[in-house]
């Protein structure tokens, strides 16, 4: 399920100060990381299954390597776990409506702190 139109995306910021703000959201930026990209995830276990949220972003300038980019931020998504298959993200997957509600709270809380230091607004 992917969140548009939150404005998040419309966003570039610093990757240590988005580190922080992610870090303090229970998002956390994952391994699997390139020079240019980011992803920030946070893993939701509920009844209903497995479910993990998830903010990408790419370096607009710098590298992610080094720890001194700047990361334009992209529309959230939300994706359901099936073992050993991995996530899937498609629009055909049934998410829990309460689930769907805390991550937009979440995608509210971080325009709001990233806003405060954007590079672009």
């Amino acid at each position: 399920m992917r969140f548009e139109g939150t404005g998040i995306e419309k966003y570039i910021a610093e990757l240590g100060r988005l580190d922080s703000v992610m870090h303090e959201n229970r998002l956390y930026r994952s391994e699997q990381w390139d020079y240019d990209r980011v992803n920030y995830d946070r893993k939701f276990e509920l009844k209903e299954g497995v479910f993990y949220f998830r903010i990408q972003g790419y370096a607009v300038e710098g590298d992610v390597g080094s720890n001194k980019a700047d990361i334009q931020l992209m529309a959230p998504i939300l994706g359901k776990h099936y073992y050993p298959h991995g996530v899937e993200y498609g629009e055909g997957e049934s998410f829990p409506a309460s689930l769907v509600k805390q991550c937009e709270n979440i995608i509210d809380t971080i325009k709001e702190e990233v806003k405060t230091f954007a590079i672009n607004e």
